[in-house]
């Protein structure tokens, strides 16, 4: 199944560069100026520490132990494998392992890392959706936003039913998971904090890819272009990456009059930019940036770790 979502990813890519020629993403590469770096390594830096934050918020709502420094620094190595690695989560999937033997508790560090991710895509989901319907441009002409509204209502309805019948589980895994789930994410210690978190991490990933695609539109214009780009950008079928992004920017910028040649030539110039938002995690693998000290970094522990330490045992907190 991997080498199959692989494999789209990569046919996606040639189809798409077949269709529009090389010259489009010559012309992203060019477009790669200092500038742009420079904004690319700001922003990186904001949206991997409220990725970082959102992290802290749910592992110490769990209760294992998670400083911010050790948090950022291990986001950015994440970040920096998860776009030079095939599978786009290998660097999810080795923090979240590191993690939790630190802690002594590799299940709940990887229960942490996908209750963080699974959060920050939800509020993804929600905000470019919101974009769609509330911007005027070729997108919301193809579709109906009191429809949009309807299907997110639903959604949001059965999550909410869904909650008691988590509370009410008792026993066994899926309890473990239930009780992980309430503590890490909808309690009012952590459930603001990780839709704030979120909130800025998607607003880095749109304002990345704005700076990516130049002044060829009005920011309103652009912005549902973009909210599409980034959905795309959530597909388990990519190469670091690299796959649905350009198809459907392509596809949008071409709906939208810009040209699907500048559509896909802004996605190169995207991707090109974040690699570089993640650089320095390659300076954090290479060990020439000093990585903060375990002790300082995880020393603080969660407040509710004594009830994990009465639930699952000492390990936890180890």
């Amino acid at each position: 199944m991997r080498a199959v979502k692989l494999g789209v990813g990569v046919l996606l890519v040639a189809a798409v560069v077949a269709h529009l020629g090389a010259g489009a993403v010559l012309d992203g590469l060019r477009a790669v100026s200092v500038g742009a770096v420079a904004a690319a390594l700001g922003i990186g830096s904001v949206t991997t520490a409220a990725a970082a934050a959102r992290w802290c918020l749910v592992a110490r709502g769990v209760g294992l132990r998670l400083g911010f420094g050790r948090a950022l620094a291990d986001c950015y190595r994440a970040q920096f494998l998860n776009s030079v690695l095939p599978a786009g989560v290998l660097g999810d999937v080795h923090r979240a392992v590191d993690h939790g033997r630190r802690n002594a508790d590799v299940a709940r560090g990887v229960r942490a890392v996908v209750l963080e991710r699974v959060a920050g895509q939800v509020v993804v989901v929600a905000a470019c959706a919101v974009l769609l319907v509330v911007l005027p441009g070729p997108v919301r002409d193809l579709i109906d936003p009191v429809t949009v509204l309807w299907v997110l209502a639903v959604v949001a309805a059965v999550a909410l039913a869904a909650v008691p019948l988590v509370r009410a589980r008792g026993g066994g895994a899926l309890s473990t998971v239930g009780a992980d789930l309430r503590a890490g994410l909808l309690t009012r210690r952590t459930g603001p904090g990780v839709v704030g978190c979120s909130v800025v991490a998607t607003a880095g990933h749109l304002a990345l890819l704005a700076v990516a695609a130049g002044p060829v539109a009005p920011v309103g214009e652009l912005l549902p272009l973009l909210a599409l780009a980034l959905l795309a950008m959530g597909l388990p079928v990519n190469v670091g990456g690299w796959g649905p992004r350009e198809a459907v920017m392509a596809a949008a910028f071409g709906a939208a009059g810009l040209g699907a040649a500048t559509g896909l030539a802004a996605a190169v110039t995207y991707g090109v930019l974040a690699l570089v938002s993640c650089a320095p995690g390659l300076g954090l693998l290479l060990g020439r940036v000093a990585l903060p000290r375990p002790v300082e970094g995880d020393t603080a522990a969660a407040p509710n770790s004594a009830r994990c330490v009465s639930r699952t045992g000492p390990a936890s907190v180890a």
